[in-house]
């Protein structure tokens, strides 16, 4: 007699990657389920369309299988499958503009920062003469203060410490030294 699979889990696609992925790993139920850290019978009823596993447990699977935690949820229907087509970027300088709670000091100080992130390595064309001319002032004041830090000169030794010695081999005797 053989058991159906109840409701939507008819289509056993999870199940059945699971096992091809299991096979093909060469892991037995035992090892796979030591592996993912879930019980041996719960990972057959999963296998065998019975069961259907949370987002965690197929994460641990997934770390099991040594595959993909986002294909596992897919093939549970937790997640949409990709066609191929990115989802096109926001404008991130529109949105900030169009955001009605903002001041239009709040979306010139956004706008700033956002420009100062993306136009990394770029020419600076969005700011003004004048603040860059602050921004390139500013960098020059911390590279001269991280200079003359970096070349302290250092006097003479105080007075009172012996100078060191370098270490005599063992068995050699050592000279004594008086300090006056």
């Amino acid at each position: 007699m053989t058991r159906i699979p109840l409701g939507p889990l008819a289509g056993n696609s999870l199940g059945d990657y699971l096992r091809e992925q299991r096979q093909s790993a060469r892991l037995s139920l035992r090892q796979l389920s030591e592996l993912a850290g879930i019980s041996n019978p719960y990972l057959s009823q999963i296998e065998r369309g019975l069961k259907k596993p949370s987002a965690e447990i197929l994460q641990q699977l997934a770390k099991g299988l040594e595959v993909s935690a986002e294909s596992l949820y897919v093939r549970a229907g937790i997640l949409d499958e990709r066609h191929g087509h990115e989802v096109e970027p926001l404008d991130t300088r529109a949105v900030i503009g169009a955001d009605p709670k903002l001041t239009d000091r709040q979306r010139a100080a956004l706008l700033d920062i956002y420009d100062s992130f993306v136009g990394a390595g770029k020419p600076d064309t969005t700011r003004t003469a004048t603040q860059r001319a602050a921004a390139t002032k500013t960098a020059a004041t911390k590279s001269t203060a991280k200079k003359s830090t970096a070349t302290k000169t250092t006097g003479p030794k105080p007075a009172g410490k012996p100078a060191t010695r370098a270490a005599a081999p063992r068995g050699a005797s050592r000279p004594t030294t008086t300090t006056p």
